[in-house]
């Protein structure tokens, strides 16, 4: 895409900040040295968070995925459960130099909103 003319990029959603840094590193080493914003899911449904991973093939982590899990239907916990990761996540992120972050808020404004003002991005 960058030999296209791609001045920017943004990555699939993920959870392990890690992954998202190692691929900077590859994209560097690469001579490709442009943004990259990571892409990150807000955790507001673990049915649909699930059903979107398998069919993106996005990774969540096993832990993740028991902690929603053993929430059962408990939506209230799987909202506070997944706001407090994707604030941890988001932080380590903007620590590590991301340029940007780019949510994919699947027209769910409000959990969205919420990250940007409790990460102080407002």
């Amino acid at each position: 895409k960058v030999q296209a003319g791609a001045n920017a990029g943004i990555t699939q959603f993920f959870f392990n900040p890690d992954s998202y840094f190692y691929f900077i590193e590859r994209l560097e080493k690469a001579g490709i040295n442009i943004p990259v914003a990571p892409g990150i899911m807000p955790i507001t449904n673990a049915s649909n968070l699930i059903r979107f991973a398998d069919g993106t093939g996005a990774e969540i982590p096993r832990w993740i995925r028991k902690q929603l899990q053993a929430y059962g239907d408990d939506s209230e916990s799987i909202k506070a459960f997944g706001h407090e990761v994707v604030v941890k996540l988001c932080e380590r992120l903007i620590a590590g130099g991301a340029p940007s972050l780019h949510f994919y808020s699947m027209n769910q404004v409000e959990p969205t909103r919420q990250l940007v003002v409790d990460l102080g991005l407002n």
